[in-house]
């Protein structure tokens, strides 16, 4: 025997089936919202929320290429040499911790560049720098990350998530990519000094090289000994 339904029926059951599929929609919106919120780590502090640029302005280098926030993410837009963004706020001169992560969009050379204090100096670690494989300080002695004894190499791949570790200590600098040691550099007795065209990232600033990137979970720990 068929059954007929009226169109009240019909016109009911339709609502309902609609009511539920703009929940589910809700939900699966509400978990992408919660996945990319910036929550810093327990003793960490945020630098950068995910949705503005508060406490950054973006370097005026010159050529630099376009800066904005997407996704969640500060994008670096190629330019012709250095792309980038300096804190404008307090920030540390020893006994500090930084974790960001980077990932290389387009363009071969390094893709983040974080330029710090270390008293009463700055320094900058390099990441995927001359070409795309050299990790390291920049300068110490007056020798670039190519050229002292920080160099390290590693292949970087494109749309990658790379988290970086740094930390700065009244005699040691050191450095963690993946959780994997890079840098563990001795500072006593030693000229540590930055290259002159990242200088515009002083006091702390992140940059890249004729490279696309994006950065996120930008974040800071301060402590009485960072060691």
């Amino acid at each position: 025997m068929n059954k007929t339904y009226s169109p009240v029926y019909l016109s009911g059951f339709l609502f309902i089936l609609l009511f539920l599929v703009n929940c589910v929609n809700r939900s699966d919106k509400s978990k992408d919202v919660n996945r990319d919120a910036a929550v810093a780590e327990h003793g960490w502090s945020l630098l950068f929320d995910g949705e503005t640029m508060e406490n950054w302005e973006i370097t005026q280098y010159g050529p630099q290429g376009p800066v904005q926030v997407s996704g969640g993410n500060i994008v670096l837009g190629m330019g012709e040499g250095c792309t980038g963004v300096t804190w404008k706020d307090e920030f540390p001169r020893m006994d500090y911790e930084v974790q960001l992560e980077a990932k290389k969009i387009s363009g071969n050379d390094f893709f983040c560049g974080i330029t710090f204090p270390v008293g009463d100096s700055y320094c900058s670690f390099i990441v995927g720098g001359w070409g795309g494989p050299v990790v390291g300080l920049s300068s110490i002695d007056g020798m670039d990350a190519s050229e002292n004894e920080t160099r390290a190499l590693k292949k970087f791949e494109h749309d990658i998530w790379y988290k970086i570790h740094l930390r700065v200590s009244n005699d040691s600098i050191k450095a963690w990519i993946d959780g994997e040691k890079f840098v563990d550099f001795n500072t006593r007795g030693r000229k540590i000094s930055t290259r002159p065209e990242v200088d515009l990232s002083k006091p702390f600033g992140i940059c890249s090289w004729n490279t696309t990137a994006a950065l996120r979970n930008i974040q800071l720990k301060q402590s009485d000994s960072a060691d």
